[in-house]
């Protein structure tokens, strides 16, 4: 079959024509329609409604590698971040300066995350010993707490979407190298914990291995010397500004992957500000496709949290006209730290009604700037009388898209509905289905041993989580 389209593109101000031949399974060909609209200038990605499934994969990386960005090269090899990008370290050095500063008489709030987030661990050492005004030396600081960090690695855990990646570019021959301004024993450690990450990297390199660390380029070049990868032709995933400095630096392409909330308008130097590792598109940079999402939606590792239904901000019946059952987020911070914001979906227990489809929102809501992460869960059924106080459990099984503002409430109240009708439709695949009857959902006792083993942490009073 061959499909020629005239696209008109306001933001390039000009018109591509592609032609291109596609197969088609089967006997007969497939129509293929164009919508009208345009993604956003971010990715430049022009969208098709296929009435056949079979071809979107092809049409959209096409689309997007020759059509979109016709200036945009294939990229070999792909260099990333650990710290943040890959690993969850933020909550174990929080964890750790939290403990360590309380033997002072301080307190770690978190604000000082935003001045050593990509710095190196003399750099960062600095900042806090100046910032909390510490009566020790930089280097004394650095012999007292790198014991209590190491004694934390076993504990790391990967971020949402790190293995999948990892995996896919390893079992697609994708050339990958690490570069982490942490030392060398401290990334070989961390990586120990993560199974097949080691035999993935074909260069590991860390900060005490190059002169100057991040934002100087020189850890990037020199991986990409070791790959015998041209530094044009690198992607860059990182999640902190030093390394996307370092990137730019190395005229390397550079996704940016902020790890800490709200910053992304500060990424202005990266070529693409990603919200997670789940959001990443490498078809965008000639690399091959994911082909795990299903109509619309990405499977993801379950996971679960319920407690006892509380009043939320009161804009979900009275401003969105969507009743959302909100749980407390006191006392699980953690929970929702290790989980990217955005939609997700998934079912939804209620002790004293049955079993429901669910949609749902985790992070900051940006149109209307939350203060703190929250979990917004719309269940996806007409209720007769509100339910405060019933315990709900919730296990989230997929994932739709990453958090976005709106220019107004209609296109925000929009969004949402297409949410809800992606969710239900997702729900009822075999894939999705069969976690309505896991059992999380259908025990109101909190004290559930199966659930509980797999926590490090234990359960709160009036909250349950696995």
């Amino acid at each position: 079959m061959s499909l020629r389209m005239l696209v008109h593109s306001p933001s390039l101000k000009q018109n591509f024509t592609l032609t291109q031949d596609f197969k088609a399974s089967g006997s007969s060909y497939h129509t293929i329609e164009l919508k009208q609209e345009e993604a956003c200038e971010a990715t430049r990605s022009v969208y098709f409604a296929v009435k056949s499934t079979n071809l979107i994969r092809e049409i959209c990386m096409f689309i997007s590698m020759s059509i979109t960005n016709p200036l945009k090269k294939l990229l070999p090899c792909v260099i990333l971040d650990l710290d943040g990008t890959l690993l969850n370290t933020d909550g174990i050095v929080s964890d750790v300066l939290r403990v360590y500063l309380n033997k002072y008489g301080k307190q770690w709030d978190g604000k000082a995350a935003y001045r050593i987030v990509g710095k190196t661990p003399s750099e960062a050492a600095a900042v806090i010993v100046e910032d909390f005004g510490l009566p020790l030396s930089t280097d004394e600081f650095v012999s007292e707490i790198t014991p209590m960090f190491s004694a934390q690695w076993c504990k790391i855990k990967a971020l949402p979407g790190a293995n999948r990646l990892i995996n896919h570019f390893r079992d697609h021959g994708v050339q990958m190298a690490l570069a982490s301004n942490s030392p060398r024993t401290n990334v070989d450690t961390k990586i120990s914990y993560q199974p097949g990450w080691k035999e993935s990297f074909s260069v590991i390199i860390g900060g005490d291995e190059v002169t100057a660390g991040k934002p100087s380029p020189e850890i990037f070049l020199e991986a990409a010397k070791s790959m015998n990868c041209d530094p044009s032709s690198c992607l860059v995933i990182e999640d902190s500004l030093p390394g996307v400095t370092a990137g730019k630096g190395a005229d390397m392409k550079v996704v940016a992957v902020p790890s800490l909330p709200k910053q992304s308008h500060l990424y202005t130097s990266a070529d693409e500000v990603i919200n997670s590792l789940l959001d990443l598109r490498p078809e965008m940079w000639g690399l091959p496709p994911f082909e795990d999402w299903i109509e619309g939606t990405l499977p993801i590792e379950p996971w679960y949290i319920g407690g006892p239904v509380v009043k939320g901000f009161g804009r979900g019946s009275k401003v969105l006209g969507i009743p959302t059952a909100n749980i407390s987020t006191e006392g699980y911070s953690t929970l929702l730290q290790e989980h990217p914001s955005g939609v997700y979906f998934g079912w939804a227990g209620l002790s004293m009604k049955g079993v429901y489809k669910m949609v749902m929102s985790i992070g900051w809501n940006p149109y209307f700037d939350n203060a703190e992460k929250t979990i917004e869960p719309w269940l996806l059924n007409e209720f007769d009388e509100d339910f405060y106080g019933e315990e709900l459990r919730l296990a989230i099984v997929g994932y739709i898209r990453p958090e976005a503002n709106f220019s107004s409430l209609e296109d925000l109240i929009k969004k949402i509905h297409e949410d809800r009708k992606m969710a239900e439709k997702a729900l009822e695949l075999p894939l999705y289905s069969n976690y309505r009857n896991d059992s999380y959902l259908k025990i109101s006792l909190p004290g559930d041993a199966k659930h509980n083993s797999l926590f490090s942490f234990p359960f709160l009073s009036s909250l349950s989580v696995r």
